[in-house]
């Protein structure tokens, strides 16, 4: 057997023995006898799986057998841990996007773990740079990650999923990173890592918060794009994935040959023992290979044109001379997905499922689903894609959360998606934010955010629950960078200030940035304060980006995508905490968690539960009255109170019995000038006291009547319960 080793890689050439194996499962299955490989490639015309040992010399072997387009084979004796990759030919012609080229190493699409990291060097194009019409001759491997045989055994003990209520849940969104790298009660070696997630220091603190699920960041494996790598940064966010079997090996504390499927797993078994869902933010609109410049890294070296969505209207050059075919794209990430085509469709529905059965996630949020829900160029709510999950035994049973949006015009689609999805509301987001930061015109549209947005999600069987609300998520400022910047500041994102939005609806209060102004500062405080509990006690479901709750800053940034760096990591020193919002928060969290009022099932209907009894809500006037049409149509009116009704619930308890809770008013002031509300005398509430205030004159505990007035400080909420 020959070996040849060029520098700066070596291989031994083709090797036997080789045995013909299956089609399926795709992937590599290990088993000790023999491992399997199958690759779906129907277009090519050779398919090698390259082996490497420790020491980085491939091995390669042919697959002899193509059944049903895929490419499959059984290798001996092959050890759990092994390194691989593959290598395909056929047709050059990227005018058809057809681009095999046998050069360039490519990971396996059904890869369960990957190793290494991707280095944009002129070899890991397909294409030569100098003559873009001919195939590039270099090898790739010493640049790209590898695939790695995984033997998927674990030990659950008998866990079972917790299926938490929609109505009962409250989400964090967390980075894996960026949650414990400086936590100081989390051993230094696990920080930043799956193991470093699960230690008691954050289960524990997520708990006694209120938390019930965390959503993570996306995590299958994914890499930097070139642009970035220039620049001297890196994708921290993570939302350009490369490998949608496999966690990402970065954030391993155990290695990155398998060990970190090992280690996700137990992440999340240590979530479930303290009660936390684990949802994952899954990013399968487009792929990491970017447009048709971009590099071969998998799915483009196996058959560009399954999985890339191509744009029909596009045109040869003008000399006539076969151009490389133009990608159809509404990411703005240089390619879109094509779920229409039933392989790709196939190859998301595997890795969800994986997700569940083997990794036993709890759910999912996708980003920018419309541009997978397309049939043709149009989106289509009765897509395959959305139309073979509703009915999948497996995952129409966990949570799945739409992005109703991408990058196109007509994508916007909030309120559209059909059950058992729930949508991100940036609608209730913008809403929120004007009523506290920007002076918003009138109160008509809170009072439908505070209650649910039925006029998104009441007209097509969902309930409020469908909408998960929230004032702040990785993309745009923090709680704490809304109250203290007007503008944002991205400049160490080396984009010239131009990434990011400039509709942030944030308010610096009179200061730009971080202040020693005592007063400032506490009245940035309290609208943190106020826009926390507003979030937590509006009906739908409540999500907290990681940190807000003690008052993380990013400096500005409100598009830190690439700080891998203390600005996009929560510190945990206590100096700059701010506490006084983590309590809001946490007390909110715990009425929320204790009061079936406060995270009703049903619609509210403005009308009693039962005969004779009150209006399971009512909209109040600072005067004391009922709010008037006139009332909903000023303009100038910056305040309300809700009154839920506890006496009883329209949600009947498990056996059907009626189920009595505790009756609430929340008033919101977020007028700049204190505010007489009074508390109307009525036939069923008598007395109360304050449970949750961002007023220092009414702390909790203060006593209250009927007929009461309050004089409410300026930007304030306050909240009674029946006593």
């Amino acid at each position: 057997m020959g070996r040849v080793a060029p520098d700066p890689w070596r291989t031994r050439g083709e090797s036997t023995p080789i045995w013909p194996g299956r089609n399926y499962p795709l992937g590599s299955t290990w088993s000790s006898e023999a491992t399997n490989f199958a690759v779906w490639a129907p277009a090519a015309t050779t398919a090698w799986v390259c082996l490497f040992d420790d020491d980085g010399v491939e091995t390669r072997h042919r697959l002899t057998e193509q059944s049903l387009g895929i490419w499959h084979g059984a290798v001996p004796d092959v050890a759990v841990g092994t390194r691989y990759g593959y290598r395909a030919d056929g047709p050059w012609a990227p005018d058809q996007g057809l681009r095999f080229n046998p050069a360039k190493l490519l990971l396996d699409p059904y890869a369960h773990a990957i190793s290494g990291t991707f280095d944009p060097q002129p070899a890991t194009y397909g294409f030569d740079r100098a003559d873009p019409g001919q195939r590039d001759g270099s090898d790739s491997a010493p640049y790209v990650p590898r695939s790695v045989v995984v033997d998927d055994q674990f030990d659950w003990g008998g866990q079972e999923p917790l299926r938490r209520r929609w109505r009962d849940t409250v989400i964090y969104e967390l980075h894996v990173k960026g949650m414990t790298q400086l936590h100081d009660r989390v051993p230094e070696e696990l920080r930043g890592t799956y193991a470093g997630l699960a230690t008691p220091a954050v289960t524990d603190y997520l708990r006694d918060l209120g938390v019930t699920a965390v959503e993570l960041l996306p995590l299958h494996q994914f890499c930097s794009e070139p642009t970035l790598t220039e620049r001297g940064l890196t994708n921290y966010w993570g939302y350009n994935s490369i490998g949608f079997f496999a966690p990402h090996g970065a954030y391993s504390a155990s290695g990155d040959q398998g060990q970190q499927v090992t280690e996700f797993k137990s992440m999340v078994k240590g979530f479930h023992d303290a009660g936390l869902e684990v949802i994952l933010d899954v990013v399968y609109n487009h792929t990491a290979e970017a447009g048709p410049d971009g590099p071969t890294l998998s799915f483009r070296g196996l058959d560009d044109t399954v999985y890339h969505r191509v744009d029909a209207s596009a045109h040869p050059s003008e000399n006539g001379a076969p151009t490389p075919m133009s990608y159809w794209d509404v990411t703005g990430c240089g390619n879109t997905l094509d779920t229409s085509h039933p392989f790709a469709l196939r190859l998301v529905l595997d890795s969800l499922r994986y997700w569940v059965t083997e990794m036993h996630v709890d759910g999912f949020r996708f980003d920018l689903l419309s541009a997978l829900t397309r049939t043709g160029q149009e989106v289509d709510m009765n897509c395959h894609l959305l139309t073979a999950i509703g009915q999948d035994p497996v995952l129409r049973h966990v949570k799945l959360i739409a992005e109703p949006w991408d990058a196109s015009m007509d994508g916007y689609r909030v309120g559209e998606f059909p059950p058992p999805w729930v949508e991100w509301n940036d609608q209730y987001r913008d809403e929120i934010r004007d009523f506290w930061l920007a002076e918003s015109s009138g109160i008509r549209k809170v009072a439908t955010r505070l209650a649910g947005s039925s006029d998104l999600y009441a007209d097509d069987g969902r309930s409020p629950y469908a909408s998960v609300n929230f004032v702040t998520a990785h993309d745009g400022f923090t709680v704490r960078d809304l109250v203290s910047y007007d503008t944002k500041h991205n400049e160490a994102n080396g984009e010239d200030g131009r990434d990011g939005t400039d509709n942030n609806g944030s308010h610096n209060h009179g200061v730009e940035g971080e202040t020693d102004d005592a007063a400032i500062v506490s009245l940035r405080r309290r609208q943190a304060a106020n826009l926390m509990a507003t979030l937590c006690l509006s009906n739908g479901v409540p999500m907290i980006t990681a940190g807000d709750e003690r008052g993380r800053t990013q400096g500005g940034n409100n598009n830190a995508y690439c700080q891998d760096n203390p600005t996009s990591w929560i510190d945990w020193r206590p100096d700059d905490a701010w506490l006084d919002v983590y309590e809001v928060t946490k007390t909110a969290l715990r009425l929320r968690r204790e009061h079936p009022a406060l995270r009703q099932r049903h619609w509210f209907e403005g009308r009693p539960a039962i005969e004779g009894g009150p209006k399971d809500l009512a909209w109040l006037h600072p005067s004391g009255r009922e709010m008037t049409t006139d009332d909903w149509h000023d303009e100038s009116l910056g305040s309300i109170g809700m009154f839920v009704s506890g006496s009883p619930l329209r949600s009947p308890g498990p056996r059907g019995e009626q189920l009595v809770d505790t009756s609430f008013v929340l008033w919101l002031n977020a007028s700049a000038e204190p505010l007489e509300v009074r508390l109307p005398k009525n036939d069923w509430v008598h007395s109360g006291e304050v449970v949750l205030s961002t007023d220092a004159s009414y702390p909790v505990g203060t006593p209250v009547k009927a007929g009461d007035r309050l004089k409410l400080s300026s930007r304030s909420v306050v909240m009674l319960r029946e006593t």
